[in-house]
This record gives C-alpha cells, sequence and structure tokens, in this order.
C-alpha cells in the first residue's frame, strides 16, 4: 500500500472512532461506509476486526450488568454469530458490485431509521422468538456488507434498556459480530496474517479518534451530532448504491 492510501485508510478510522466516542456506536458503518469507496467491501471488513474488538471490549467492560445483560441477550448473539459464519459460507467469496450495493442500502435504512427518530417497541413475550429472527438477520448483513447494525440496533432500542444498559448491550452485539466476522473471513482466507497486521495497525487512529470523540461529547449539542453523523451516512450509502452505474 503506498503513503495516500495509508494516509486515507488513516483518516477513515480516525472519523470512525471519533463518531464512536461521541455516539458511542458507528465505528463499523463509518469506517465500511469511507473504505468501500476505494476498495472492496471484504477487504475493508478485514481491516474493521481489530478496531472493532478494541474498541467494543472496552465499551462492553464499562456498563454495569454485563451478566445479566448476557442471560437476557444470549439467543440474539448466538444467532448474530451463526448468521454471520453462515453467510459467509453461503454467499459468494467475492461479492463484487452487490457487495457494495447491499453496503450502500445498509447504511441508507441506518440513515433513515435515525433521522427519522424510529424506535421499536419489543414487549418481553415476544423476545424469545424475535431475537433469533433480528440475530440471524443481522448475521446475513453482518456477512455480506460488514455492518453490524440492522436491524440489531433498532431491536436493543426497542428493549427499554437504561441508557448505560443499551450502550453495554450495543458492546455486547458489536462485540459478537466483530468475532464471527473474523472467523468468516478466516474461513474464506481474506484474514491472513498481513490483515491481521495492517487491522491492528488502523487501531492507532480509531482510538485517537474514540479519544477525541469521548473529550468532545460533552461540548457540543449530542442532538445535532446525531443529524449530521445520519445524513453524512446517508450520503455515503447513496454513493455506494449507486456506484456500480457511475463506474
Amino acid at each position: 500500500m503506498d503513503t495516500t492510501f495509508l494516509l486515507v485508510i488513516c483518516a477513515s478510522f480516525l472519523l470512525a472512532g471519533f463518531v464512536k466516542g461521541v455516539v458511542g456506536l458507528g465505528l463499523p458503518t463509518v469506517a465500511m461506509g469511507t473504505l468501500g469507496l476505494i476498495m472492496p467491501p471484504v477487504q475493508a471488513a478485514a481491516l474493521l476486526i481489530v478496531p472493532s474488538m478494541v474498541t467494543n471490549v472496552w465499551q462492553l467492560a464499562a456498563g454495569p450488568g454485563l451478566r445479566a445483560l448476557l442471560r437476557r441477550l444470549w439467543p440474539l448473539l448466538l444467532w448474530v454469530m451463526a448468521g454471520t459464519i453462515a453467510g459467509g459460507a453461503l454467499l459468494p467469496r467475492d461479492g463484487g458490485d452487490w457487495a457494495v450495493v447491499a453496503l450502500g442500502v445498509a447504511l441508507m435504512l441506518y440513515a433513515l431509521a435515525g433521522l427519522l427518530s424510529l424506535r421499536l417497541h419489543v414487549p418481553p413475550r415476544h423476545e424469545r422468538w424475535l431475537a433469533p429472527l433480528v440475530g440471524a438477520a443481522t448475521g446475513l448483513v453482518t456477512a455480506a456488507t460488514g455492518v453490524f447494525v440492522i436491524p440489531a440496533v433498532p431491536y436493543l432500542q426497542g428493549l427499554g434498556l437504561a441508557r448505560d444498559e443499551l450502550v453495554q448491550a450495543l458492546g455486547l452485539a458489536f462485540t459478537a459480530s466483530t468475532i464471527a466476522l473474523a472467523a468468516s473471513l478466516a474461513l474464506q482466507g481474506n484474514f491472513s496474517l498481513g490483515a491481521a497486521g495492517a487491522s491492528a495497525w488502523a487501531l492507532l487512529p480509531a482510538l485517537a479518534g474514540m479519544l477525541a470523540g469521548q473529550w468532545l461529547r460533552g461540548r457540543i449539542a449530542p442532538d445535532l451530532f446525531k443529524k449530521c453523523f445520519f445524513i453524512g451516512l446517508l450520503a455515503l450509502g447513496l454513493h455506494a448504491a449507486l456506484k456500480p452505474w457511475l463506474g
């Protein structure tokens, strides 16, 4: 990789870490959205593994109720991992244009849900059958696009968790997705030792961005930042979805 390419990767993870530091999520989404403009999604997903794993473990370890959340969310986490690995095995190894379009659609759906402030309400009695469906669907989307958020994030937001519990639950779900994505990529031969080294290098700008975002979190209006974030994601998603026709 030449210097310009490395600088673009560094800038992508710096921005992705910054967004995660401010709003508590968005590192894989922003990283995949920006890196997807210059490389195939499977390569971008391989770069994502180490930064995503470290920042999400950090996030889930900081919460107050890990054991209780694990008891409640284990069906979701299990099916996220199963769906990701199954999707990696069943979907074509070289997704080509369709994978870029799928990434763009996932980004746009997430952005529109955020801009419209859509919130699900998941009654506790429905969690038993809904969690496996949401987990499997999230796993398939993860395998196809490297983006973890659809539909797991709206589902978790609909559980009525307290703020700190929700942040920790998101960390749990993203960690499970990252582990499964790493396993899927390794089984396909797309997460070699060289890719792991490049991913570890990407951790540095991601952590720097995350620390800067945490510093800024208390100094700007979070609603304004989230609106700008979702508008930016919508633009990235639209560009990715149209990329096969734009050339």
